[in-house]
């Protein structure tokens, strides 16, 4: 398996991923959190966090196939020149509170970097996540919880 990712990362590049959560935070601090980067989603573009800079965002909705209902507000995209992508989402499925789940992305084209620790590859993306959300000033959390 390992020899058939490493032809495909070849050949096409490699997707870089990981996902933090924040457990367990108080509702209100998480709500205040996405309305927060929700009432900067204007001014973000343009802006450099950590050598990231961004180049659009978006606050998305989801529309059901089948029956067409539209749900609003399921999550703030931040779309990074150089391809970069960070996806701010609020889950209530914890045992308590609510969980922020911080999506983290970048293609690497083939090329030389395609054997990296995801950690260690996306760290600039990850500390850019932090700044523009404010995740460890707003909620006292140095770290996730959960890396993935």
């Amino acid at each position: 398996v390992e020899d058939i990712a490493k032809a495909h990362w070849k050949r096409y590049g490699r997707h870089y991923y990981t996902r933090h959560d924040y457990e367990g935070l108080d509702r209100d601090v998480a709500q205040g959190l996405m309305a927060s980067l929700r009432s900067r989603l204007d001014s973000l573009p343009g802006n450099t966090f950590c050598q990231e800079v961004v180049a659009a965002c978006d606050d998305f909705s989801y529309q059901d196939p089948v029956d067409g209902t539209k749900v609003e507000q399921q999550g703030i995209r931040v779309f990074l020149k150089g391809g970069g992508r960070i996806v701010y989402r609020l889950s209530g499925t914890g045992t308590e509170g609510a969980t922020l789940r911080v999506y983290i992305e970048r293609l690497e084209k083939a090329g030389e970097k395609l054997a990296e620790d995801p950690q260690a590859y996306l760290k600039s993306l990850i500390k850019a996540a932090d700044q523009i959300a404010h995740i460890s000033a707003i909620t006292g959390r140095n770290q996730p919880d959960v890396v993935t």
